[in-house]
């Protein structure tokens, strides 16, 4: 550089300066676009700075193929060499991955897998890694339950803000949710933020959570029919906590019209409800084969995802 040149180069800040930039442009920019500017910008790219945050949630809702899901994450998580502190991610399909991410975890303090395949004994068996976490959301995984949740709250001592959301079709068979109540209130005392939107809760349920968890600030129930407390007793006895719910103005004379319901959630652009759809003719066109060019066995950033479509990767902010 020359001896007169009033600005720094652009290759010459520093790797956590460049990482923090990058951090605000889009994923594909960030893997295909920035290693091919100069070797700072490579070796940037290629190292832990732009990885401590990782959010792939909106690309992965339009990943339909497991095993590209999978790649991506094994592809990016290692380049945070152990400092990784925030992920969020869309369907994981089976514990395996979940058991990868878990590795990965010892500075993670955000994890975020709604609509995940996750089960029981695989969230049982790798809770004890997740220790560090302070927020955790497993909203809309059908197959987890009190097991996982109770291992969570042993382990996670840190957790202060849980999303346990559901969707109302995939609790309609659900006789009661309570055994997570208790499971929520006996491990996880110290939680200042719980969503348990549209869970099959009691009374009795919310209550052994409000004696528990006396730190709670927010509590959702938007959903939780099966609760019979007003605004009048939270403000009495938590004039502190906010509460959204159990009744929502405006959703719950439309409880029993699915169709109309749904109708004017995507006809208005609200994200007032607490789900969304991502399946095919719902929601739009998806694309089928976001991986369809450029995956090998020697995946990497440089050539395996150059060639993919544009149109299916996030816009830069």
């Amino acid at each position: 550089m020359e001896e007169d040149c009033e600005f720094r180069h652009w290759d010459e800040l520093i790797p956590d300066a460049l990482g923090l930039i990058f951090s605000h442009l889009a994923l594909q920019e960030v893997l295909t676009v920035v290693p091919r500017v100069c070797k700072a910008w490579n070796r940037a790219v290629t190292g832990p700075y732009c990885w401590q945050e990782i959010d792939i949630e909106l690309w992965s809702n339009r990943c339909h193929q497991s095993d590209h899901l999978d790649r991506m994450l094994e592809m990016l998580i290692p380049r945070s060499s152990g400092s990784l502190r925030k992920l969020s991610v869309t369907g994981l399909r089976n514990d395996s991955i979940f058991s990868f991410i878990a590795q990965h975890a010892g500075s993670l303090k955000t994890l975020k897998v709604p609509r995940s395949g996750l089960t029981n004994s695989g969230v049982v068996n790798v809770a004890e890694k997740l220790s560090s976490l302070t927020f955790l959301d497993l909203s809309y995984c059908c197959k987890v339950g009190p097991e996982a949740i109770q291992a969570i709250g042993k382990h996670c001592k840190s957790l202060r803000e849980f999303c346990r959301n559901m969707h109302p079709l995939d609790v309609a068979s659900v006789v009661s949710h309570d055994d997570e109540a208790y499971a929520i209130a006996n491990t996880m005392p110290k939680l200042k933020r719980l969503e348990i939107a549209y869970h099959r809760v009691s009374t009795e349920g919310v209550l052994k959570i409000l004696s528990s968890c006396i730190f709670l600030e927010f509590l959702e129930l938007r959903g939780c029919w099966d609760v019979q407390l007003d605004n009048k007793f939270f403000k009495e006895k938590f004039p502190d906590m906010k509460v959204l719910g159990p009744r929502v103005i405006g959703f719950y004379d439309m409880i029993n019209d699915w169709e109309d319901c749904c109708s004017d959630y995507f006809s208005d652009g609200s994200d007032y409800l607490a789900w969304e759809f991502f399946e095919d003719g719902v929601m739009g066109e998806f694309y089928e084969d976001e991986f369809e060019h450029g995956w090998d066995d020697n995946f990497n950033a440089d050539n395996a995802i150059l060639d993919m479509e544009p149109h299916i990767w996030p816009p830069s902010p």
